[in-house]
């Protein structure tokens, strides 16, 4: 069986292993959402449901309004026209319902942004102590659990100027899921690497994503998104052009813009 058509298989053994996933209430959920930045608009009349544990990657030329997407769902920009819920919070409007649910998506950057006069494990514990409110020893026994998910347990002692830059996304990682995120979002995590540490990054992503946790992930890496991604969104000028399969969209893509894209990129 050739890559393309055991990722295909793949993700439709995956989307089996969840039969009620379609009838179950979405994660996130977009109805007409639109986006300005004063007279550009960067998104326009999304619509789109994420199931729980699903894995998308969103892809697309650069200034399409991927970033702008996933940052919403944080609430890192805000949407000026439709509708957004996470978890089954209606974000529109400020709530208790709305904070809880926030604090349940995590978020991984393309640039690091750690503190660099913290050491790696004051990184992860910062927000186990000021947010979950544990204790220092309790702290760092979870900041270390993650840590060693992501294969930098080793590292715990030294300043992020002290790692490589593959080292230091992964320690990013394990800062966002030690507050055990329901959904992680990813901003081209691998955009600031070099290209030997991209591979160590995604292997990272690869093994999270095989927990079941719901994904969004804005990425240039197409093996990647072939490997792991159950649904592509591929994205122009903000308008979501295409939500399809891995295997669909690469092989026949519907719209002559994603044809396009994926000639100059693969």
């Amino acid at each position: 069986m050739n890559d393309t058509a055991s990722d295909s298989a793949h993700s439709s053994s995956s989307a089996a292993a969840r039969p009620d996933a379609a009838q179950a209430a979405p994660v996130v959920e977009m109805r007409q959402v639109n986006k300005w930045y004063g007279n550009y608009q960067a998104l326009h009349a999304i619509d789109l449901q994420v199931a729980r544990g699903e894995r998308i990657v969103l892809c697309g030329p650069s200034g399409s309004g991927k970033s702008t997407l996933i940052r919403c769902v944080n609430q890192l920009e805000r949407i000026d026209q439709g509708h957004l819920a996470v978890l089954g919070a209606d974000l529109g409007q400020a709530s208790p319902a709305a904070t809880q649910a926030l604090r349940k998506v995590g978020m991984v950057f393309q640039h690091f942004n750690l503190f660099p006069h913290m050491s790696v494990l004051d990184n992860c514990t910062l927000a186990l102590r000021s947010v979950k409110k544990l204790g220092k020893q309790a702290a760092a026994e979870c900041a270390l659990h993650y840590l060693d998910q992501v294969g930098i347990a080793n590292q715990a002692a030294k300043y992020p100027t002290q790692l490589s830059g593959g080292q230091q996304q992964r320690v990013a990682i394990a800062r966002a899921i030690c507050l055990e995120p329901e959904i992680m979002l990813f901003d081209e995590p691998t955009a600031a690497l070099d290209p030997e540490m991209v591979k160590e990054v995604l292997e990272v992503m690869v093994r999270l994503a095989q927990t079941g946790m719901t994904m969004l992930c804005v990425t240039h890496e197409m093996g990647f998104a072939r490997r792991v991604a159950e649904r592509i969104l591929f994205l122009d000028e903000g308008h979501l052009l295409e939500d399809t399969a891995p295997g669909e969209f690469f092989d026949s893509p519907r719209t002559e813009r994603a044809q396009t894209f994926l000639r100059q990129i693969l």
